[in-house]
């Protein structure tokens, strides 16, 4: 999962009883099956039916996720279904008892047929709720016009069920189109279409999400590898093929980042995009999938951004291919729903998939080293700043559900990526350049692979065995230990320090910390008060307190303020612009040309050392080998 931070627009955002679980009968070639209505919407919520085959029990369980695999947080998805029932073959209604928020105890198990209920979805109630479902790992349902199916949370498993294949019947509106990875088994056409997939287990449904809208989608081919791009963009301001060219270029630099990892022949990318004008999704990212993925992020963001986010944001999720899709636990493997064991190695799951995600940009020429370095810095700055820099990592993931840990997560995309750095430097350094952590996860890739995890406990020593022993130290002092990480001696490997340099900003944010401010008494947007302004700022002849009247005849108040950050997105260097100003009282006009904004901060520098050192060619082999 990835939750991307937009800056002051769009800031990012256990307990199971055991019931006597029944066992599916002798006949277990038979596929459970689960009907999805989205045709019959009553109420804003849906109609789901599962009819497990015979049980031998007496009594049974059915259950919906607490939690799944990429969120790490406990989202009770049971709280959204309503009106549970459970059916015998002659439609009587079977005695449940509903045991928590998740799950439903369903007496005369032998007898059952079927259960049905009804789903809401999360998307509406996330202006009400004090802890909403990340967006990417909800639901949308909106009648004949969208629905965003992650089936977590519309299909449940009977206890002891989870290795039984399924079949998802859709029952969907003729005027809609469905994507999804999760292959197509049968697909009717009728008054109403029906499709129906399958998937080997559970694990399998809830690992591939569904969006069905008014049809806007791509496909095209990278390489071997079929890529379906699906758009809702409510208001059609964005399309499938006006942004299929960036989405093309990236993973086709993906794949040859990549080289022969060839885990997936297909890739879904299923993207909604949320109206902030109304009680819409509002936790923007993406969530992770083995072969897919689902983004929300504003309909409003102007083109240039939503194409650099979506960058960032797929090529995170793309990059699961590699882990957890070849190289999982067997906590991953074999997730609990309702009573999860963590693995110790989200460093390696999130942490290196961001790593790869950044590294790959440079690598293959999308972004430059200062751009690289940035990010790089911009890490270690984030993860000193918000969070404990002297915990465990390995400790920190197996407890992240925990309320001591909880708070920590989002830093395994902030620490989990130098983690995977100080690896890579590591490899770099101890075989001349010739092998980093890449060729490391093609090794754990070709000897584990998506049907085969590892034990918890014993990868590191497979990392040793790939890998050489001079690893070991850097393992057991800056991931199992809880030491802090010298980053000066890492980055010396190749070059380079930790200095003062000119730092890239945006034009009105620097970080999290904007230059500007709202007075909502008398909606005056100003220059904030006190502080250093970017080199921008002060160019135009800016200054401290200063109030913005017009940016190139615009007028900006804080009803539209917003609307000046998203402006700036698309601003290029050496474009005029004017703004007019009020200082002291007295109207001004400033006038000149946009630069790139920087600020002078901590960063990474190149040390000056000769073209031909040890260091340099490292470098060269660390960023493009």
């Amino acid at each position: 999962m990835l939750r991307k931070n937009l800056g002051i627009i769009f800031a990012a955002f256990i307990t199971l009883a055991s019931c006597g679980s029944g066992k599916i009968g002798t006949d277990t070639d038979k596929n459970i099956i689960a009907s999805i209505d989205l045709v019959t919407v009553v109420d804003d919520k849906v109609k789901v039916e599962v009819n497990p085959g015979k049980f031998q029990t007496e009594t049974t369980t059915f259950n919906i996720p607490k939690t799944v695999p990429g969120t790490y947080s406990s989202d009770d998805y049971g709280q959204y279904v309503v009106d549970f029932k459970a059916f015998d073959y002659k439609g009587n209604e079977i005695i449940t008892t509903r045991v928590n928020k998740n799950s439903w105890l369903i007496a005369n198990a032998k007898k059952l047929d079927k259960v049905s209920y009804w789903v809401n979805d999360t998307f509406d109630s996330e202006y009400n709720k004090k802890s909403p479902v990340f967006s990417p790992a909800g639901t949308n349902i909106l009648k004949d016009e969208n629905f965003v199916l992650n089936l977590h949370a519309f299909v449940g498993y009977f206890s002891g069920s989870e290795q039984y294949p399924y079949q998802i019947k859709v029952n969907y509106p003729k005027t809609l189109l469905g994507s999804s990875s999760l292959p197509k088994v049968i697909s009717e056409k009728e008054n109403f279409n029906t499709d129906t997939y399958g998937a080997s287990r559970y694990a399998e449904v809830t690992d591939n999400p569904i969006m069905y809208s008014k049809p806007d989608t791509v496909d095209f081919k990278v390489n071997d590898m079929n890529i379906t791009l699906s758009v809702y963009s409510p208001t059609k301001v964005y399309s499938a093929e006006s942004l299929k060219e960036g989405i093309e270029t990236m993973i086709t630099a993906q794949k040859e980042f990549l080289g022969n990892v060839d885990a997936t022949k297909q890739y879904t990318i299923l993207l909604y995009l949320s109206n902030l004008s109304t009680t819409d999704a509002k936790g923007f990212g993406a969530l992770e999938h083995n072969t897919s993925t689902v983004v929300v992020l504003p309909e409003q963001m102007p083109k240039e951004a939503i194409q650099n986010t979506l960058k960032d944001v797929v090529s995170h999720e793309f990059f699961h291919i590699v882990t957890p899709l070849s190289v999982h636990s067997e906590e991953i493997h074999y997730f609990d729903y309702n009573d999860p064991k963590m693995s110790q190695h989200l460093w390696m799951y999130e942490g290196v998939t961001e790593y790869f995600a950044n590294l790959f940009q440079i690598n293959q020429g999308l972004i430059d080293e200062q751009a690289f370095y940035q990010r790089i810095n911009d890490k270690i700055k984030n993860s000193r700043a918000y969070y404990n820099d002297e915990i465990s990592f390995t400790e920190m993931s197996a407890n992240i559900l925990s309320d001591q840990y909880k708070d920590e997560y989002a830093n395994v995309y902030e620490k989990g990526t130098l983690i995977a750095m100080i690896i890579d430097l590591t490899l770099r350094a101890e075989s001349n350049g010739e092998a980093g952590i890449l060729d490391l996860m093609k090794k754990l890739s070709a000897t584990y692979g998506s049907e085969k995890p590892f034990k918890d406990d014993e990868l590191f020593d497979k990392i040793i065995e790939f890998t050489t022993p001079e690893l070991r130290s850097v393992i057991d002092t800056y991931i199992v230990g809880n030491t802090s990480i010298p980053y000066d001696d890492f980055l010396a490997k190749v070059g380079l320090e930790l200095g003062n340099i000119q730092v890239s900003t945006s034009y009105f944010v620097n970080g999290q910390i904007p230059y500007i401010g709202v007075d909502k008494e008398t909606s005056e947007v100003f220059i904030i008060q006190e502080g250093i302004l970017n080199s921008f700022l002060i160019d135009l002849g800016l200054q401290n307190g200063d109030i913005i009247q017009e940016v190139n005849g615009t007028k900006y108040t804080f009803a539209n303020v917003y609307d000046l950050i998203d402006a700036s997105y698309t601003w290029k260097t050496d474009d005029p612009i004017t703004m007019t100003i009020k200082r002291n009282g007295e109207i001004k006009k400033l006038s000149g040309n946009i630069t790139a904004p920087t600020v002078l901060g901590v960063g990474i520098k190149k040390k000056d050392l000769p073209e031909n050192s040890k260091e340099v060619q490292l470098r060269k082999a660390w960023l493009k080998g």
